[in-house]
């Protein structure tokens, strides 16, 4: 029997899997409703919550949407939607694809037919997440902790150490950027969208300090993200 990406054993596994999101997510949702009734909150607070929340989640939604897009290219459908439902970080998954395939000498251009090349890429995708997983309730509090007390003693350094532990995050993508601007124009492409994100981001910016949108803090990231990978699609049709 030949392999696909798509068969449909394949999709059986990934409904049953995002079906088991689904359901966490309203059991979760339930009992925290719940309690907030078992604890006095207005029952209107409540309501204004859950559709502030539900509204806050259709920007990331985008974006893990076009993620699986990118991904099922090479990958089929069901893996990227498996990965990225539970995951919902394209700034891992596709990364972490990529260079499996290039490990393995595999251009992602085309869709994978090699069953040991897809298994290949599932396990690293899968075992290179995995330090996040168990380093999180093991290492989140104390870290919590640490910062707190720095936060207490002297907020401006609490800041400034924020800021570079999450410009430390992004820096480690830079190699991705840079990787084949020697290649001609279309290495340039992710430089491109890094830099019209970072474009997206100061407007937002300005918008919420010099017109007072402060709602546009909770979506700015989302904006800049969707904004850069539709700006990706149509920069990359254009060069290439």
């Amino acid at each position: 029997m030949n392999f696909s990406v798509n068969s449909p054993f394949l999709y059986v596994v990934a409904i049953v899997v995002i079906l088991f999101v689904i359901a966490q997510s309203v059991f979760f949702l339930i009992r925290a409703y719940r309690r907030g009734k078992a604890i006095g909150m207005d029952k209107a607070a409540l309501k204004k919550t859950i559709v502030s929340s539900a509204i806050f989640t259709i920007a990331p939604a985008i974006s893990i949407l076009l993620g699986v897009i990118t991904l099922s290219k090479f990958l089929g459908i069901p893996l990227p939607w498996i990965r990225m439902s539970v995951i919902g970080a394209i700034t891992y998954e596709l990364p972490a694809a990529t260079s499996t395939a290039t490990a393995l000498g595999i251009s992602l251009s085309e869709t994978i037919r090699d069953p040991k090349v897809y298994t290949a890429i599932a396990w690293v995708m899968t075992l290179g997440i995995l330090p996040s997983i168990v380093g999180t309730p093991i290492l989140l509090k104390p870290l919590q902790k640490g910062m707190l007390k720095i936060k207490n003693r002297d907020s401006k350094w609490s800041d400034l150490l924020m800021t570079a532990m999450f410009l430390g995050m992004i820096s480690a993508f830079l190699g991705m950027v840079f990787a084949d601007i020697r290649t001609g124009l279309a290495g340039f492409i992710p430089l491109f969208v890094l830099l019209f994100s970072a474009l997206l981001m100061g407007i937002c910016g300005i918008l919420i300090k010099k017109c007072k949108m402060k709602w546009l803090e909770t979506y700015a990231m989302s904006i800049s993200m969707v904004g850069a990978m539709i700006f990706a699609c149509i920069i990359s049709a254009i060069i290439k």
